[in-house]
């Protein structure tokens, strides 16, 4: 090898190597950031923060052992999985008495909504996106970019996302969940601090509402108001309504039934602008109040401007990795306030209101 070459690659001593070190750290620590991911499904799959909760209090590695559902040979391998669970934040590790021997393990916020039996639990949704059917895809990403399918899950499974989850019935199942738990978590905080959305509305149609877990909750605070879930035929088969809760089958591109008020969460991300200006064009034509109250709300990220020392650099992180998750799935992205506008105008809408109380997600009332 020449000279010139050897000295391409040649650390330079001082400032310079110590760049090139913390470089090759960030480097791995993307290569592995799966193993972040994998090692919390492990967990949840072995009921590792059910445990823990059932307990009572913090437990030792001893009482967790015994309590795992694990063969014997690989209890030494337990403190390790728990180590990199603590360090991202899952479990603390602490001593609770002065004479303590050991460790004990404890949950903390983030575990605690992967209890089972949280009502708010997100557990069917990190179960849901780790199915190997959602993370196939991800492999096809580079293959994607040099053919002309509409999405890597297209080129990982030869069709549609859509037309998949409705031959399926395993990913159905597991989407479904999912935004069902979803659900319940954001309607839990929309009743609580954005109640005033609902004023004065008579009825209401949630589109693409899955299981009608939004709907349920909106018609039980609000007994007064008409409740609607409209989805696919095949999700919403065999679901049975109530005096203030009904189902239809039907396709929001075709038509939404009518309403002073028409829901669409976390649904228009999944949806390049064309087809979101089309289901817009078919909710504003659904809307029956003339007045002020008739509207389209709108519960979805509005992807904030990335500043270097933006202190919420998390929230953005996370805003970016719904927006690859859109273009790996589906035919959607993740937008900001400009582009979600443009939408509204371009669908005939004259004005729209945004409210940022839902943490990642803002709540936007779109008026005719």
């Amino acid at each position: 090898m020449s000279s010139f070459r050897m000295n391409n690659f040649k650390l330079i001593p001082g400032e310079h190597a110590t760049e090139l070190l913390n470089a090759q750290a960030h480097i791995w620590n993307h290569i592995f950031n799966f193993i972040n991911s994998m090692s919390l499904k492990c967990a949840i799959q072995l009921g590792i923060p059910d445990i823990i909760h059932s307990h009572g209090k913090p437990m030792t590695l001893s009482e967790l052992l015994v309590a795992l559902p694990i063969h014997p040979t690989k209890a030494c391998n337990v403190p390790r999985l728990m180590r990199i669970l603590i360090h991202s934040g899952f479990f603390v590790a602490e001593k609770m008495f002065e004479n303590d021997q050991e460790e004990r393990y404890a949950l903390t916020d983030a575990s605690r909504l992967l209890l089972k039996d949280n009502p708010l639990s997100v557990t069917p949704f990190l179960v849901a996106m780790l199915d190997p059917v959602l993370t196939k895809p991800w492999h096809f990403l580079t293959a994607w970019f040099q053919n002309e399918d509409l999405t890597p899950f297209d080129t990982a499974h030869g069709k549609k996302f859509w037309d998949y989850g409705e031959h399926e019935a395993k990913l159905n199942h597991f989407f479904s969940n999912a935004m069902a738990s979803d659900a319940r978590f954001v309607v839990s905080v929309l009743i609580d601090k954005c109640s005033a959305v609902f004023d004065g509305l008579e009825s209401l149609v949630d589109v693409g509402g899955g299981t009608g877990t939004v709907a349920k909750a909106i018609a039980d605070a609000f007994p007064s108001m008409e409740c609607t879930v409209l989805d696919l035929p095949h999700v919403v088969a065999g679901l049975e309504g109530s005096k203030k809760l009904k189902y239809i089958g039907g396709d929001m591109f075709e038509a939404v039934p009518p309403a002073d008020a028409i829901l669409l969460k976390w649904i228009l991300h999944d949806w390049n602008d064309e087809e979101c200006i089309k289901i817009l064009g078919r909710c504003k034509e659904a809307i029956t109040s003339t007045d002020k109250k008739g509207k389209v709300i709108i519960i979805d990220m509005i992807v904030q401007n990335q500043k270097e020392d933006d202190e919420d650099r998390e929230s953005i992180e996370t805003q970016l990795f719904f927006d690859m998750l859109m273009m790996v799935l589906v035919t959607g992205k993740e937008r900001n306030e400009k582009e979600w506008a443009k939408l509204f105008f371009d669908a005939g809408f004259s004005d729209y209101k945004i409210t940022h109380k839902l943490g990642l997600r803002s709540l936007i009332e779109v008026y005719p």
